[in-house]
């Protein structure tokens, strides 16, 4: 695993309302030499006031509710999840909202560790239940969208959304076109509203997804 620049070690912040589920994250924390152990917190609010004004960058979460974590103002660290929470819904909300690896409370160290080494390295790993219960719920969308959405995106929001894959920002992209800007916030609006996607990032990714995006 890479360590931070200046090869410093990677600052993890733990928070679980239970001491012997905290202790344990600990105790996991400690056992690797590339890890520094930068706060625990007996709940959540605690440690994201905590990430936000000093440097961290995993926050390892055990949580029976994921209520606190939906409300809190997001900081920059990735998000380690421990829930039981695995309904389809709640999962997407999670994901949209930061947490990078989602796990159940059970998880033995290896798993968590490897959850942590996945968030840190700007990946997503969820536990088997999580996965699945996505999948039920929309496993069979990218072949609903594959016939649909190739003749919902024009013409000219597919010729955006292939600059955004480029990134090229908004300007670059309405001088390229010989259009203004606000006409490419507009169409960028549009590509997001018809993908479904909540980022640029995400809109690239189902774009290569569907074949719009050449790879």
């Amino acid at each position: 695993m890479s360590k931070r620049s200046g090869g410093g070690a990677v600052r993890i912040a733990v928070a679980a309302t239970s001491v012997v589920r905290r202790t344990r994250l600990e105790s996991i924390i400690r056992g690797q030499p590339e890890f520094q152990l930068a706060g625990s917190f007996g709940a959540v609010a605690s440690l994201v006031s905590f990430a936000r004004s000093t440097e961290v960058d995993v926050m390892v979460i055990d949580a029976d509710t994921i209520r606190d974590l939906l409300l809190a103002p997001r900081p920059d660290a990735a998000i380690v999840l421990l829930t039981e929470v695995s309904d389809a819904r709640s999962v997407s909300r999670l994901l949209r909202s930061g947490v990078r690896a989602i796990l159940s409370r059970g998880s033995d160290p290896d798993g968590v560790l490897s959850a942590i080494y996945a968030a840190y390295d700007g990946m997503v790993l969820l536990s088997t239940p999580c996965a699945e219960s996505l999948a039920a719920v929309y496993g069979d969308r990218p072949l609903e969208l594959d016939s649909e959405l190739p003749e919902e995106i024009t013409s000219r929001e597919t010729e955006v959304l292939r600059m955004l894959a480029e990134g090229l920002v908004n300007k670059d992209i309405a001088t390229r076109l010989g259009i203004s800007e606000h006409t490419i916030k507009f169409h960028i609006s549009s590509i997001l509203d018809k993908l479904g996607a909540s980022t640029r990032t995400e809109a690239v990714t189902l774009g290569i997804r569907l074949g719009l995006i050449p790879i």
